[in-house]
């Protein structure tokens, strides 16, 4: 099992963010071992998180081999051509690192933000999926063209969430992994998912936001009890990471 984190969206020493916050956070991180830095996508709800991707690449120049996820990044309230564009960017960055979790969203809050529609999330992500895989895998979508570096094409692994129904399947079938919240989904509702993915082909099962409470003991009692369900990625979520904290969780983690 990897062990991956949340990037921490205030400074480690419990300030806020500061122009050298996430290079900081990014070095430590992966000099405590960790295997991935992740970050998520949150608008309107009354704080802010770093741009996913933006950050991503400020971490990608700050840090060497670990790699780089958004979980999720919500494509519904965006223009995938535009994703695209940022994801060859940050793929030209971190060449191998780039794991691109997308999803259709969950909070009508960040749809309000953007003023996108939140009743129609499903059916517009539906087809943004099928375009987002044309675009990564060939830099067009008809006689749409972004042009991108040779080097880029194909490059960015795409990572499909839910765990709910058929998207566990889907995820099996037509990305490079699933993403499942550890989160909104127990440890029950999560075994029965891997299972369906297993059994349905799917080889890389990543779980984020497993939240990390002041004692930390809890959760790295279930960091240990998802990699022995058969998790091959497990991301902690700490809102007050600090150095000791995160060494204390990659220390106790096997």
């Amino acid at each position: 099992m990897r062990l991956g984190v949340s990037l921490p969206f205030r400074d480690l020493d419990g300030t806020a963010l500061r122009a050298d916050s996430l290079t900081t956070a990014a070095s430590t991180i992966e000099t405590l071992g960790y295997a991935s830095i992740w970050t998520f996508d949150a608008i309107g709800r009354g704080f802010m998180l770093p741009d996913p991707l933006m950050a991503l690449a400020v971490v990608a120049a700050a840090t060497t081999s670990i790699e780089l996820g958004t979980g999720i990044m919500q494509l519904p309230i965006r223009n995938v051509a535009e994703v695209a564009h940022r994801l060859f960017t940050l793929e030209l960055m971190a060449p191998g690192r780039v794991l691109f979790g997308v999803g259709p969203g969950s909070t009508e809050a960040d749809f309000s933000t953007f003023g996108a529609a939140y009743s129609t999330r499903f059916e517009v992500f539906e087809a943004q999926w099928t375009e987002l895989q044309s675009w990564v895998a060939g830099g067009s979508l008809g006689d749409r063209k972004l042009q991108p570096w040779p080097s880029v094409l194909g490059g960015p692994s795409l990572l499909l969430a839910g765990w709910r129904g058929r998207w566990v399947q889907r995820a099996a079938a037509e990305s490079d992994g699933w993403i499942a919240s550890g989160a909104y989904a127990d440890d029950d509702q999560l075994s029965e998912a891997i299972e369906r993915f297993r059994d349905a082909g799917g080889k890389r099962a990543i779980v984020t936001n497993v939240q990390a409470g002041d004692d930390l003991n809890p959760t790295i009692d279930r960091v240990q009890r998802l990699g022995d369900m058969g998790f091959d990625d497990v991301v902690v979520g700490d809102a007050t990471a600090s150095v000791d904290r995160l060494a204390t969780i990659r220390a106790a983690v096997t």
